[in-house]
């Protein structure tokens, strides 16, 4: 008897153990009543009827698949070695475990075939400077296709897309004769740039100093001008007193005589070999007539 109540307990913790089971966070549970599906059970502690029900365990974390490296021939025919990663995560544990029989695989093989679709259509260049257009377009057919296996494919990035050496070297000189030519181009612009403005400087430089030029001549035109009309207004003011003075004192015929005569030797003083003496001088000179008879009449006496 107490062998067989051992033999029963040991039954009843293999059945026990057998029949219990845990369900992580991260994990939803299928469960199975002789290979066919009855429930989706959710994280925790789950019961089970031994042999007769299975309990088959999902991850649904984001998950990432490593596409192989692989050889794609662009639209120009040029042969690139291109990887990938897909990044997915499960939405129905149900269906990846029934609707597809090895999901790694099948993933694997459908973003290594619409890589070569989808870099197959793009030149060498657009191919390198378009990572971010073929993630999307890989994204959105593996999406589409994984979505009856109840799985999400949520990114898809190209890890690697490497031309051939020669392609690769003539890049390189390709991209060091641009970067050659656009400086030879940006040091020409700087030489215009220089010249236009050193012409600009002369230019504003030669129009100052000719505005000063003229400011000064003006200034000059200016001074000469005043000068000139206060020098007329002097002599006119002299003249004006002069005339009024000799209005005033009424001289006679023969101080007239007079102040003509000591013009007349003012004239003669000079290097002129010839003096002209005026017609209107005639009156002038019988004044002197008179001044003759004065003196005769003075001496008589």
């Amino acid at each position: 008897m107490a062998i067989l109540a051992i033999v029963v307990v040991i039954v009843f913790l293999i059945v026990f153990m057998k029949s219990v089971k845990i369900v992580r966070p991260w994990q939803r549970g299928v469960i199975e009543f002789l290979g066919r599906y009855t429930r989706t059970v959710n994280p925790g502690l789950r019961i089970i009827v031994p042999m007769f029900e299975k309990l088959r365990k999902v991850d649904m974390r984001e998950q990432v698949i490593d596409v192989p490296p692989q050889n794609v021939i662009t639209k120009d025919n040029v042969v690139v070695t291109v990887d990938a990663i897909v990044y997915y995560e499960v939405t129905d544990p149900v269906k990846v475990l029934y609707n597809i029989s090895n999901f790694y695989m099948a993933v694997t093989k459908l973003a290594q075939t619409n890589l070569r679709n989808v870099i197959g259509d793009l030149q060498l260049d657009e191919s390198l400077t378009s990572r971010e257009t073929i993630n999307t377009q890989l994204r959105l057919i593996l999406d589409e296709a994984t979505d009856k296996w109840g799985v999400k494919v949520t990114r898809v990035e190209l890890q690697r897309i490497e031309p051939p050496a020669d392609v690769t070297e003539a890049m390189h000189r390709q991209m060091k004769a641009e970067r050659d030519r656009r400086a030879a181009i940006l040091e020409a612009e700087g030489i215009k740039q220089s010249e236009i403005l050193q012409a600009e400087g002369h230019k504003r430089a030669a129009i100052l100093k000719a505005e000063g030029e003229a400011e000064a001549i003006k200034k000059v035109a200016d001074a000469d001008k005043y000068q000139k009309l206060t020098v007329a207004e002097g002599e006119g003011q002299a003249i004006e007193r002069v005339f009024g003075a000799i209005h005033t004192g009424n001289p006679t015929p023969d101080l007239v005589a007079i102040k003509y005569l000591e013009a007349l030797v003012d004239m003669a003083n000079g290097q002129a070999s010839k003096v002209f003496i005026p017609y209107e001088a005639a009156a002038t000179m019988g004044s002197i007539g008179a001044i003759k008879e004065l003196f005769a009449g003075m001496q008589g006496e």
